[in-house]
């Protein structure tokens, strides 16, 4: 059985690391940095609704010659459906006889919603749809891949939620986006006191340049400075191998 010690402290170890959202924006610069940092006998599961997209991350990632030997499978999943998280959990589940040291599950994938006043969401199904992508799916889905790798000597585990500053601080006209967030942010809270052997981070990745921070720009006419979406990434990666923060914590990129 692998020795939790045994892999080079620098790395994530021989890991199973899942992605959700990572066929562009953030999800996209945490695979490619992530990929270098699995040591051999590891499976990197690389999730969204894009099958086109995935499949480009993907070329890339195989692009690096001098990579250790390591799987890249790409799942084309819509998460707010029950088969789309059951067919996750499925490709995941195949990895549990494998000695692992580490599975790393990153909740990166979301989306902003429509941007309005509070008054103007009447139509119940459309919140529901929205909470359901964005909140019921990051449940499910964590708790299917937890059944899947129980707790056992040697097997380190990390649970991040791609959060946001919005699920602390209310914004107007933001409603379905500040209450998702909100809303995850407790519950891996939740998750942290409930699975003691599960290190839980909310991680906040600042502003980035992403698709979605150009359509809030076209909604609302505002701008903010942005950072390259690598950056951010590669804060998150030093915060997951260094481990030192508590479990449940929620942490912002400019805190860290």
């Amino acid at each position: 059985m692998s020795d939790i010690n045994s892999h080079d402290p620098r790395t994530l170890g021989k890991s199973l690391c899942i992605i959700t959202g990572a066929s562009r924006g953030f999800g996209r610069a945490l695979a490619l940095q992530v990929v270098h940092l699995l040591e051999p006998g590891s499976v990197l599961l690389l999730v969204a609704r894009s099958g086109a997209q995935l499949q480009e991350v993907k070329d890339e990632l195989q692009n690096f010659r001098d990579e250790p030997e390591r799987q890249i499978h790409c799942i084309t999943a819509d998460l707010s459906t029950k088969d789309g998280v059951e067919e996750t959990v499925s490709v995941a589940s195949q990895e549990a006889e494998k000695e692992l040291d580490h599975v790393l599950l990153i909740n990166n994938a979301g989306s902003l919603g429509k941007i309005s006043s509070f008054v103007s969401f009447t139509d119940p199904k459309e919140v529901d749809s929205y909470m359901s992508f964005n909140v019921s799916s990051a449940l499910a889905l964590t708790a299917g891949i937890l059944q899947m790798f129980p707790r056992r000597p040697g097997l380190r585990w990390t649970v991040v939620n791609v959060s946001s500053v919005y699920a602390l601080e209310a914004s107007p006209l933001w409603v379905l986006y500040c209450t998702a967030k909100a809303a995850r942010t407790m519950m891996f809270k939740v998750l942290a006191e409930d699975e003691p052997n599960v290190k839980v981070l909310n991680y906040s990745p600042g502003p980035m340049e992403t698709e979605m921070q150009e359509k809030v720009r076209e909604i609302t006419g505002t701008s903010v400075d942005v950072m390259a979406c690598k950056d951010s990434a590669a804060t998150l990666i030093k915060l997951i191998i260094d481990n030192e923060f508590p479990s449940g914590t929620h942490l912002d990129f400019f805190e860290s």
